[in-house]
């Protein structure tokens, strides 16, 4: 930790010990901007409670704003309903909703009853939606007018809602017909340029691009690649705009699921973990994958006592088993996290496994003859046997084919039956390629043993 961090934590605990609420509040404004969460986390969640009890909601939902959801969530459950219920409602619709829905049923419901009923009614109304989609992804936060409105009358409003709409992210006005179903955009420069008395759907854009509370995050992403807008506008079946889903939203909660399908895959079993979390919750995530590849690599390593006696015979097998496996493993990585992400962007399913095998087949070809030939070289300079160094390098080769390929299809194989493939795929496909390149290399070197010796 550094001198200045340690001295801002310190007066930091300091002044929640003086109970001096100003002086935290200072303190926070001091820290630079990106570096509020290494300051917090320097601080134990019961002074991290402390702190959020000790300073205005409306600063504290700032701050939480900058924490991961997980230790956001265990933070409310440790304050007092109230307290935590008054943090929510300064927060956007969008992170009141995730936030609810990642609490308890029974806590997140005495919270939606203690919050401001309008505040409450929205995050209700998203939590209906699922989080990877338009509808829970959007604010609620946004400024619609009727078609009829003139330019004056939403001047009018803005300065008489000014104290509201300040906190309102807000790029665009939209319009709206007497049902609340969308009809147009309006840019805050057409606003500003035109007369009082001007009609605003006589300047507004007509049609605009909008999007389906229902509409997939990959959907979203291809969207907002196509088109550089701030945000869209979400509607509900029957068209009445229902939200705003912005470009920022949509690129966090792509990193964020990228984020998991990578822990998942390393064996954090929950998808997320953090050193502050409880010893217990980052046991339990981690344990139950490690065992599981413990019995898995068991059964891997138990082809080796059956070629006892070629090991002995060309002890220089030992130096190239490990390094044929581990290759095989690295390459069906490569492959797993191929399939993966088509998956997650829907380019494929699990009917697509032949074609996705064919279109996997060439670079694993290559890239196992590259790799093999390497390594038998290096066999060949080191042990000088032209056999050794054939074995060797067709065994990578092959290995290498054989766990890139599988590792494009195992995905697909384990989506159609219901199984997490992002959890699943390496474990299994690691055991496959231990056990055939044990398997090639052992086997290979008993049937040319006079050859090596």
């Amino acid at each position: 930790m550094s001198n200045e961090a340690h001295t801002i934590a310190k007066r930091i605990i300091e002044a929640l010990d003086r109970r001096d609420h100003e002086e935290l509040v200072r303190l926070l404004q001091k820290v630079p901007e990106g570096e509020l969460p290494q300051r917090l986390a320097q601080l134990t969640e019961a002074d991290q409670r402390r702190l959020l009890e000790a300073i205005p909601a409306e600063v504290a939902s700032s701050l939480l704003q900058e924490l991961p959801e997980s230790q956001v969530t265990r933070l409310l459950e440790e304050l007092a309903p109230s307290q935590a219920a008054a943090i929510l409602d300064h927060l956007p619709s969008d992170e009141q909703a995730d936030l609810l829905g990642a609490l308890p049923d029974e806590e997140a419901s005495k919270l939606l009853e203690i919050m401001n009923p309008e505040e409450a009614s929205d995050a209700r109304r998203l939590l209906q939606f699922a989080p990877d989609t338009a509808g829970g992804l959007m604010i609620t936060e946004y400024l619609a007018y009727t078609e009829t409105c003139t330019v004056e009358d939403i001047v009018e409003d803005l300065r008489i809602n000014a104290a509201r709409y300040r906190s309102y992210d807000v790029q665009y006005f939209y319009t709206v017909d007497a049902e609340g179903r969308l009809t147009g955009v309006l840019r805050v420069r057409d606003l500003l340029l035109s007369e009082p008395d001007t009609q605003i759907a006589t300047i507004a854009v007509r049609q605009p691009v909008s999007v389906a509370t229902d509409t997939s995050l990959d959907k979203l992403e291809h969207l907002f690649a196509h088109y550089q807008f701030y945000g869209l506008p979400v509607v509900d079946r029957d068209g009445r705009l229902v939200g705003l889903v912005r470009r920022y939203d949509v690129e966090e909660a792509i990193a964020a699921r990228a984020n998991r399908n990578f822990l998942k895959v390393v064996g954090i079993s929950g998808g997320e973990e953090l050193r502050s979390m409880p010893l217990r919750d980052r046991i339990k995530g981690r344990t139950s994958w490690l065992t599981v590849n413990l019995i898995l690599d068991l059964i891997a390593a138990s082809v080796i006592p059956f070629f006892e006696e070629t090991i002995s015979a060309v002890i220089a097998l030992v130096f190239f088993l490990p390094i044929i496996s581990d290759m095989g493993g690295n390459t069906g990585i490569q492959s797993i996290g191929v399939t993966l992400r088509e998956l997650a962007a829907g380019l494929i399913t699990p009917r697509d496994a032949w074609r996705t095998f064919w279109r996997e087949l060439p670079v694993a070809v290559i890239n196992g003859l590259v790799v093999g030939f390497l390594l038998a070289g290096v066999a060949l300079v080191w042990r000088g046997n032209p056999y050794l160094g054939i074995l060797i390098g067709s065994a990578l080769t092959l290995n290498t084919v054989i766990a890139a390929c599988l590792g494009a299809v195992l995905p697909l194989g384990l989506r159609r039956i219901g199984i997490d493939p992002a959890v699943a795929s390496g474990p299994i496909l690691t055991t496959i390629a231990d056990l055939t390149g044990f398997f090639m290399v052992l086997g290979g070197a008993a049937v040319i043993l006079p050859y090596l010796t």
